[in-house]
């Protein structure tokens, strides 16, 4: 077994991430390792049995399981493995828990089989602002032993996209630390060396129960309505039991010995108070019969290794934490605190998925949403700072942000409300920004011919106030550049402005343009004065005289100022579509008859 260990341990140093879920290299070590382990427990069982018989005591006494107030002795194992005579003998890793010194160390580890779920999103957030906000660090673990469903393309967007977020760490797979590897594939041979520390300590046991076996297993206590759970066949067999099924060559599994009749508590920082008793559950596998390691018995490890103070993560991992404080418990580590947030709903109140749209960070990101839209909006969902306040900078959430606001309740993902957000994010944005950005999406289009002409910026004072989502730019511009009048006069609101006299505004408007004198105004930002001229002359005043120039002048009756809207149309660098001021004037003539009487 030690020659495994060796093995494991070359295998995981010398592993390249070029090809991190090449399952070839990793899971030979582990199964080989596992295979090892089989093959030497029936020895180590008769020899620690004579070892037990032999000690004091007070030496047996913690290899002893309770139940129901009866001690059951234990035979802990210890497998030494031999090659023709000479043991190759592997030096231990020095696995050490790192001192807690007061820092405050969370972590965020997503496991590489999809992008990157707002839910997930979020617990990165919540962990980031916590780590801020207390002189913290954050921790980025890459959790990959699924090593059917991860990949590589999967693990890069998901580090995209808490790049773009601005979510930067302080450990990780990629800037390294201390207390590394931070991706679980690389961390086996850690795992193996605390599974073996656990059988040795009497607290996990081999167990060779087939899939058929542990079915009928299930199907019989659900027929009984007793809760599915393991029932320890395993746990008490003898070294002769054991022999036998390793000389058959048959496979097994490592399962945790959960001691019977207590009670495990956790001071939940979201939650408060929550605990468990140990009678609810079974033993439970703590390394698969391929030899890669199960979650629990991972995460448990990884965080107690890492230094990881604080757990923050969604509540659908609160089940989990039985199973992970027993393990801390029986190695002796320190449990780290644990809060447990509530799930992100959609606005029907069930789970959010894929079927209400985009859940995705990168989804959204490609849809036009800001970065510190994203982190507001996200911020929000299940905590908030005691005001009503909901528009935040990223430095007043990491003032602001502590885990006491942090609310039970579910939350609900709002789109619209995340729509209004961005909007507000749009307008506060400085005006080059806003230019860069909403200009970069005209650009693109063909709307502007760069982002630096006076076309440019002018149309980005235009849109920015009325839209939400920055793609919505190039419509709305498009629609100023268009004068869609002969399709308009048709609509029955519009047939009211043109029933109210409009020939007599259309004809001022005509002669304006014909003298000269409208171009004159819009060329001295004087568009207004002009307007109220026309009013003055006509008797017209108020929506009586704006809402029919609008209408003569664009072809609509919404959208930003007329005045501005002109304006528009002669700035350097407009594109070739747009329809300027006398195509418009023409335009306007031919659909005369819409308003003759």
């Amino acid at each position: 077994l030690h020659g495994a260990l060796l093995c494991i341990q070359r295998a995981s140093t010398a592993h390249s991430y070029a090809s991190p879920f090449s399952a070839s290299h990793r899971m030979s070590a582990f199964t080989l390792s596992a295979h090892a382990l089989t093959g030497a427990v029936a020895l180590g069982r008769a020899t620690w049995r004579r070892r037990v018989a032999a000690a004091p005591a007070s030496t047996r006494s913690h290899l002893v399981d309770r139940s129901g107030g009866t001690r059951r002795a234990v035979a802990p194992v210890r497998c030494v493995a031999t090659n023709a005579g000479t043991a190759a003998r592997a030096e231990k890793i020095d696995i050490k828990v790192p001192e807690r010194d007061g820092t405050v160390r969370v972590r965020f580890a997503p496991s590489p089989t999809g992008n990157l779920h707002v839910g997930g999103a979020r617990t990165a957030l919540f962990n980031w602002l916590y780590a801020k906000n207390m002189g913290g660090k954050l921790i980025l673990r890459v959790e990959d032993t699924d090593t059917a469903r991860s990949t590589k393309e999967s693990e890069d967007a998901m580090v995209r996209d808490l790049q773009w977020m601005g979510l930067n760490w302080d450990e990780g797979p990629d800037v390294g630390g201390p207390y590394g590897p931070y991706r679980q594939s690389e961390r086996g041979a850690i795992y193996m060396q605390l599974a073996l520390q656990l059988v040795d300590d009497g607290h996990a046991y081999p167990c060779f129960c087939t899939d058929k076996e542990l079915t009928m297993m299930k199907e019989e206590q659900e027929a009984k309505k007793l809760p599915p759970k393991y029932t320890g066949r395993w746990s008490t067999a003898t070294p002769e039991e054991v022999a036998e099924e390793m000389a058959k060559g048959t496979p097994c599994t490592y399962r945790f010995r959960v001691p019977a009749g207590e009670r495990i508590e956790i001071d939940d920082m979201i939650r408060g108070k929550v605990g468990w008793d140990t009678d609810t559950l079974g033993d439970f596998v703590l390394l698969r019969s391929s030899g890669l390691p199960v979650y629990n018995f991972c995460v448990a490890v990884d965080d107690a290794t890492m230094g990881i103070t604080h757990v923050l993560r969604a509540e659908e991992h609160l089940p989990n934490t039985l199973r992970q404080a027993l393990v801390y418990d029986a190695l002796k580590f320190p449990r780290p605190i644990f809060g447990h947030m509530s799930l992100i709903l959609a606005p029907d109140r069930s789970k959010l998925s894929k079927r209400h749209g985009a859940t995705s960070v990168g989804q959204f990101k490609d849809q036009g949403y800001l970065r510190q839209t994203m982190i507001n909006y996200l911020s929000l969902l299940g905590w908030n700072d005691g005001t009503e306040q909901e528009i935040y900078d990223t430095a007043e959430l990491v003032s602001k942000f502590g885990v006491e606001r942090i609310n039970k309740s579910p939350a609900v993902f709002d789109v619209v409300k995340l729509n209004w957000m961005n909007g507000q994010h749009i307008r506060l944005m400085p005006q080059e920004d806003q230019v860069a950005m909403v200009g970069a999406v005209l650009v693109k289009e063909g709307l502007a011919a760069s982002v630096d002409s006076p076309f440019t910026a002018k149309a980005v004072e235009l849109c920015a106030n009325g839209i939400e989502l920055v793609q919505a730019a190039s419509s709305e511009v498009r629609a100023i550049l268009e004068y869609p009048l002969k399709e308009n006069v048709e609509d029955e609101k519009m047939k009211k402005i043109l029933d109210d006299d409009f020939g007599e505004i259309a004809d001022a408007v005509v002669a304006g343009f014909e003298s000269g004198d409208l171009a004159a105004a819009v060329a001295k930002g004087e568009f207004k004065g002009w307007i109220n001229g026309v009013g003055k002359g006509l008797n017209r005043k108020g929506k009586r005289l704006f809402m029919p120039v609008r209408v003569a002048l664009t072809g609509r009756m919404q959208g930003p100022d007329v005045g501005e809207v002109l304006g528009l149309l002669v700035a350097e660098g407009a594109p070739a579509s747009a329809v300027l001021l006398a195509d418009r004037i023409e335009a306007l003539k031919a659909e005369s008859a819409a308003w003759t009487k």
